[in-house]
């Protein structure tokens, strides 16, 4: 498989191919991958109160005995409507999951030779935006046909930044925020050669 190289107008002048290790990477390390990236998102603050929590309940509802029901220490008991609830969600539960550097590559290199094999994965020398228009960034969109992309770019300077912000589903990162999570959740990704050349030599 092999990404799309770009010219300075944003249009096809070659391919370039991955290296063979990617195409060997097995699917299940991006599903592991993804699997800990949204458990380690969960905010775990959903908590429930028990009957020692919820106020109120210190006298005793009735007598022990003679009334022909059932006995009943607080009204702030499970059992009743208002009280405490039983084997409910705490906010202890830890949800992290840890996932090795090891898979995390082989989740990485996997993910991107996904995107090679839908032709969606794309390098050009440079991205800029001087103008820090919106809909100069928009037309470079157009270009590529990208529905949604992710832009990975060394050195972020503010106009490009600017250009792109406001265009949804468009998301500028730089190399050492690249995951497989992000590259799996994007439609197309495109990246600067410069950083390409460092991914491909750190494996």
């Amino acid at each position: 498989m092999s990404a799309i190289v770009l010219n300075e107008n944003y249009e096809k002048v070659s391919e370039e191919s991955l290296p063979t290790k990617y195409s060997e990477r097995n699917p299940h390390n991006l599903y592991l991958y993804v699997k800990a990236y949204e458990a380690n998102l969960r905010a775990n603050n959903a908590q429930t109160r028990n009957r020692s929590r919820v106020s109120g309940g210190g006298k005793k509802p009735w007598q022990q005995k003679g009334r022909g029901g059932a006995r009943a220490g607080s009204i702030r008991s499970p059992l009743f409507v208002g009280g405490g609830v039983a084997f409910g969600p705490t906010n202890s539960k830890n949800y992290t999951q840890k996932v090795n550097k090891k898979q995390k590559r082989a989740a990485l290199e996997y993910a991107l030779f996904e995107k090679a094999n839908e032709n969606k994965l794309f390098i050009v020398d440079s991205i800029e935006v001087q103008s820090g228009k919106t809909k100069d960034a928009a037309k470079i969109l157009e270009k590529i046909d990208a529905k949604d992309v992710l832009i990975v770019k060394d050195n972020i300077d503010e106009k490009t930044y600017l250009a792109f912000r406001n265009i949804p589903n468009a998301y500028m990162i730089e190399p050492n925020e690249l995951n497989a999570y992000l590259v799996a959740a994007f439609d197309s990704v495109i990246v600067e050669k410069a950083v390409w050349e460092n991914l491909v030599k750190e494996g």
